[in-house]
């Protein structure tokens, strides 16, 4: 199931994470792909609002993990960007994907041996002809329990 919003601002972008996360329990795993600033780490932001969590949210992209525990549930904030030469099965990705938390993982393509079968993926595309802070966002739904969740979020979309 494949259902796309636009968005234009950071605002929107973030507000769409908050919302998202009030649906969201552990060990789900959220895919966010797309071009280098189309907006996937001010998604996270905001999906962590939504998970209660108040420290900053920083791109992963020199750690490739951020662990963050304050909030509801807690939130492994991943960007495996660094591993498109491989190295992704020495990050013990299993652990994290059947922990307590929410997997937000960006560039997904990198890591694909290693994903398991349900997850929701969201690929952002910049549309620079409508103004410098339009995206599309587009949710794809693998599983049945994200296929039901996209309908609860965007009912109007149905």
């Amino acid at each position: 199931m494949t259902k796309t919003i636009t968005v234009h601002s950071a605002d929107q972008t973030m507000a769409i994470g908050e919302k998202l996360a009030a649906y969201l329990a552990p060990q789900d795993l959220i895919l966010l792909d797309g071009d280098l600033g189309a907006g996937k780490t001010t998604f996270t932001k905001g999906l962590a609002k939504g998970l209660g969590i108040t420290r900053p949210i920083k791109s992963p992209t020199f750690t490739i993990i951020r662990e963050y525990q304050d909030g509801r549930i807690p939130l492994y904030h991943m960007d495996v960007y660094r591993l498109e030469a491989g190295g992704g099965d020495d990050l013990g990705l299993d652990e994290y994907f059947n922990g307590d938390g929410v997997n937000v993982v960006e560039w997904s393509k990198f890591v694909a041996d290693e994903l398991p079968d349900d997850y929701l993926r969201i690929i952002f595309r910049r549309d620079d002809s409508e103004g410098d802070n339009v995206r599309t966002l587009t949710f794809e739904a693998t599983g049945h329990r994200f296929e039901q969740l996209i309908d609860d979020i965007f009912p109007e979309q149905k």
